[in-house]
């Protein structure tokens, strides 16, 4: 488990660092791909921040691993198309999109298993 929370800890500050730098960039160079890198960076860090610090069930740390990736994905996808003109892979987007949303559902059900204890 402290792997795991390693894991996410290293991800959420470098989501937030490079969230913050392609906010500071979408500013100033105004790059369309960079609006939903820094949203979904900016808002997947704070969460995984949250999830290493406190996770102490099996699920959370699922949903650690879940959310990081997506978001790794996800940004790592809007990255490349901006930087290099071409996708991660293809579907690298969407599929990161989709374990986001799954991470987030496995959020609820850690949230429902708590509530039966």
């Amino acid at each position: 488990m402290i792997v795991i929370k390693s894991i996410a800890l290293i991800v959420a500050g470098l989501l937030g660092a490079s969230g913050v730098a392609a906010a500071a960039a979408l500013s100033h160079a105004g790059a369309d791909l960079l609006a939903p890198y820094a949203l979904i960076a900016l808002t997947h860090a704070p969460a995984l921040l949250a999830l290493g610090l406190v996770a102490r069930t099996r699920i959370l740390s699922v949903t650690m691993l879940i959310l990081a990736l997506g978001a790794i994905l996800f940004c790592a996808d809007l990255a490349t198309r901006h930087f290099a003109g071409h996708g991660l892979f293809p579907m690298a987007a969407p599929i990161g999109g989709m374990l986001l949303i799954a991470g987030w559902l496995a959020v609820t059900l850690a949230g429902l298993a708590a509530l039966r204890r």
